[in-house]
């Protein structure tokens, strides 16, 4: 098999292609949650909690040249995308939620064979 073949096989099975439209969509969506949370819950809900503490400009805080307040606000960030995604994942999962099926009934092979099974048992 020659070298074009192998790539050939290689970048277009459905696991590399599936993989590849994840990445994308997976970037998009990376996109909206973080303007979700610096242009929503950041404003609506972290900024007046950070003023009522007192620490406005958490990422200016320092320590003997340890700028510590950048550390700080990415660990804050990333609790609420954290959970924003929590949120967003447990609503997708109530709306995905699968309904439960019915069990269905024997198959046709299934009942001829318990006929079969019943006539040899009683003779």
């Amino acid at each position: 098999m020659g070298l074009v073949q192998e790539f050939k096989d290689f970048a277009f099975k459905g696991n590399v292609v599936d993989l590849a439209v994840a990445v994308i969509i997976g970037g998009a969506f990376g996109k909206i949650v973080s303007s979700f949370v610096d242009d929503v819950i950041t404003p609506l809900l972290l900024n007046p909690a950070l003023k009522a503490a007192g620490a406005e400009n958490i990422a200016q805080l320092t320590w003997n040249g340890v700028q510590y307040g950048n550390f700080l606000s990415a660990v804050l960030s990333f609790f609420v995308i954290a959970l924003v995604l929590f949120m967003v994942i447990k609503a997708v999962n109530k709306v995905n939620k699968p309904k439960e099926v019915a069990p269905a009934g024997p198959t046709d092979d299934q009942v001829l064979l318990t006929e079969i099974r019943d006539l040899l048992k009683n003779k």
